[in-house]
């Protein structure tokens, strides 16, 4: 059992002088070729009144689990002053955001510079107080963490892109922002993380012949998907309606919906590279990479680091 301490300041600022704090203990799992290590963070209250009110809400699961683990994560684990860090998009990115301002106030952490995935955690690291820099081709990155619409089990192969975007916000730099950190952390509900995987996923196209492309992808997934160009008003469809959603790069989005559970999200992408119309899309492939997988019962880190660096943060 591998335990790690953790400070009372981590608690939400909202919580009572009068509340519980919660007990953590941290259960290690190894797979006999040391590769994949997943850590269970039990979260127990005192009151279990209090517990049950806090999961009363499913959709609150998340940001519970995102605001609990923030201090693993960020302090105890990934992030320390002066690092550059890729700030994520989505619920619990937003949260981490936040967490990471009151740490600078607090001068916890110091001369930390924050590069945004998105307008969106632009937007929230300003008003946290968080100093940004753009991301450039030569940007290097210490850490980053960011949402994922879901994880492939195993793999930890994910998937991005699929909310409609906001905006400005554009898949390619929250790519370009992941895929340039040296470390990445994915934060998802237990129902996000799957070893069968459905849903879709967005392929960025140009517009010039994106229908020969979608004809193209349709061909590559036939009988197992759809592919629909996604609107930027009114409902979806297979042509995208009279107004398709063009990101800010000028690029249109094709969504692959799959009818059949996705084989491989490894060969999905390998085969959407081979297309010409195609730009980029939303599956990220990264190592080294982790997962914080929230659920009721408590949280789960899953990694793909090297045997080494799992045992490193064990110690």
């Amino acid at each position: 059992m591998a335990l790690i301490s953790t400070s009372p300041s981590s608690l939400s600022s909202s919580s009572s002088s009068s509340a519980a704090i919660p007990r953590r203990s941290f259960i290690t799992f190894k797979n006999h070729d040391n590769k994949v290590r997943m850590n269970k963070t039990m979260i127990r209250g005192s009151s279990s009144s209090d517990s049950s009110r806090a999961l009363s809400n499913g959709s609150s699961v998340l940001f519970r689990a995102a605001k609990h683990t923030v201090t693993f994560l960020i302090v105890d684990t990934y992030i320390t002053s002066g690092m550059v860090v890729g700030l994520g998009s989505g619920q619990a990115s937003a949260m981490a955001i936040e967490y990471m301002g009151r740490q600078l106030r607090a001068g916890a952490l110091k001369d930390v510079i924050g590069i945004p995935t998105s307008v969106a955690s632009a937007n929230e690291a300003a008003v946290a107080g968080i100093p940004l820099d753009q991301y450039q081709d030569t940007s290097q990155i210490d850490f980053a963490f960011d949402d994922a619409d879901i994880i492939e089990e195993g793999t930890l192969v994910a998937v991005i892109g699929r909310q409609q975007p906001k905006g400005d916000e554009s898949i390619i730099q929250e790519k370009s922002v992941l895929n340039a950190a040296d470390k990445l952390v994915f934060m998802v509900s237990e129902n996000q993380y799957k070893g069968v995987l459905d849903g879709s996923v967005p392929v960025l196209v140009q517009p010039v012949n994106w229908m020969e492309t979608a004809e193209e992808i349709d061909d590559l997934f036939i009988g197992d998907a759809e592919v629909w160009r996604r609107a930027s008003i009114g409902l979806a469809g297979p042509l995208g309606g009279d107004f398709p959603l063009v990101t800010k790069e000028g690029h249109h989005v094709l969504d692959i919906i799959f009818t059949s559970p996705i084989p491989s999200l490894a060969k999905v992408a390998e085969s959407l590279g081979k297309l010409d119309g195609v730009v980029d899309h939303g599956v990220v492939s990264k190592f080294p990479c982790a997962v914080v997988i929230a659920s009721e019962s408590g949280l789960s880190t899953v990694d793909n680091l090297s045997a080494n660096a799992a045992e490193g943060l064990q110690s």
